[in-house]
């Protein structure tokens, strides 16, 4: 099969060095790709948010198969595009991937479906946002409505606090996404990310993991689009797992197949554990991003096969294949972030680092200037380890992070902490 990847990040970096191990896939490219997935794929360059450029990109280059991995090309309805025009694709509609485009959706649909989750507020505009919080104290969690590259959620600690992230959001620092607001009771317990596969109908469970969203060790600082993550997550057992399926996610699923839009493609839950109960955080209609690269370094080349019968239909005949082992990804970010980052330091020592399948760096924001690997976003780098331990894991992974020479970036030195602690 003639297989196209969309996305540009470590995200799609993981899932290129999967399919590529399967031998269904006979030709990979990745529009755009990154320095990384350039030295195992073909790259090409057009707009992947137009649906109309991506369906002439497929026909030109006679693709069997369309993954799309970030949000953007969902929430902007390419998916639809490539299924009016017969191709095969990976991901949901654009009115199935509101379930992350739009919070105020999602608190709908967990409304319709008695899903667990935090109570909350909508508003439109900034003085209701505030009367709001003066019956509601902090703590509390503000919310850009739409997408933020995972970066419009404001943790307020104090009543103080709450009230400038209302002011953030609607000053436009989020641009539209911010022109909406959540504002949500702050729930308390230990997150974690669950994954299922959805065909429109049968929900595969394929894995969990546990993100580390702020930017300094022991949880510390500002929140990322995610410094490192470790699969599986300990604190979601299988029966907390049994019960997210049971109370949320095939409710949440039964709902939206009953509004006409059913969900295909992956799902993610962040969930909230408290004393053995799940309650939803938020959905994505993608994988994370750095969750993936943890997840594609456990599935492998099964990942394909399982993204491919969930385009199709089949995921009632599908099974995963789980080693009994442990994965973790540290991110390099470049200095400054999530702040303002200086583009172009150069990276070196790649080069005699493993590349297998125990052992990863994969690019997320690099570019290729004059033969050497360069820096061009925030996160940078996802080092990443298989260890038959969570701990042979992460020293793996921090062993390989240690022999990278890059004075510009810098990481969190814990991933990993709560499940080790």
């Amino acid at each position: 099969m003639n297989i196209l990847i969309l996305g540009s990040g470590g995200r799609e970096h993981s899932l290129a060095w999967a399919v590529l191990q399967n031998p269904k896939c006979d030709k990979l490219i990745v529009a755009p790709g990154n320095a990384g997935i350039a030295a195992i794929a073909d790259c090409a360059s057009f707009d992947i948010n137009d649906g109309a450029a991506v369906v002439g990109f497929v026909d030109e280059n006679n693709i069997d198969f369309v993954i799309i991995g970030p949000e953007a090309p969902l929430a902007a309805g390419v998916g639809d595009d490539l299924r009016a025009a017969g191709v095969l694709v990976f991901g949901p509609s654009k009115a199935a991937a509101a379930l992350e485009a739009s919070k105020a959706f999602t608190k709908e649909i967990c409304d319709a479906a008695n899903a667990p989750t935090a109570a909350y507020g909508h508003f439109t505009d900034a003085d209701a946002a505030r009367a709001y919080l003066a019956d509601h104290p902090a703590p509390i969690v503000i919310k850009a409505d739409g997408l933020a590259a995972g970066k419009g959620v404001i943790i307020a600690e104090t009543d103080a606090e709450a009230l400038a992230a209302v002011d953030t959001m609607f000053d436009g620092t989020f641009g539209d996404a911010g022109a909406e607001v959540v504002i949500e009771e702050f729930m308390d317990g230990e997150e974690a990310s669950f994954f299922v596969l959805c065909d429109g109908d049968t929900v595969l469970p394929i894995g969990t993991a546990q993100d580390h969203k702020r930017v300094g060790d022991g949880d510390t600082g500002p929140n990322t689009g995610g410094m490192g993550a470790y699969s599986p997550a300990p604190v979601l057992t299988d029966e907390i797992a049994e019960r997210a399926l049971a109370e949320i996610i095939r409710p949440t699923m039964a709902e939206m197949a009953k509004r006409g839009t059913p969900y295909q493609g992956v799902l993610y839950a962040g969930l909230m554990i408290k004393d053995g109960a799940p309650r939803l955080v938020e959905y994505n209609a993608r994988f994370g991003d750095p969750e993936c690269q943890v997840l594609m370094m456990r599935l492998g080349a099964q990942a394909f096969d399982l993204m491919h019968a969930a385009a199709e239909g089949r995921l009632n005949e599908a099974r995963v294949n789980w080693a009994d082992d442990h994965a973790v990804t540290v991110v390099m970010a470049a200095q400054g972030y999530p702040g303002s980052y200086d583009k172009g330091s150069v990276i070196k020592g790649l080069d005699a680092l493993p590349e297998d399948s125990r052992n990863m760096v994969f690019h997320a924001g690099t570019a290729k200037k004059d033969g050497a690997i360069t820096a061009i976003g925030g996160r940078v780098l996802n080092v990443t380890a298989r260890g038959d331990t969570l701990a042979e894991a992460q020293a793996r992974a921090y062993e390989m992070v240690e022999a990278i020479d890059w004075p510009g970036g810098f990481y969190r030195r814990d991933i990993g902490w709560r499940a080790l602690s």
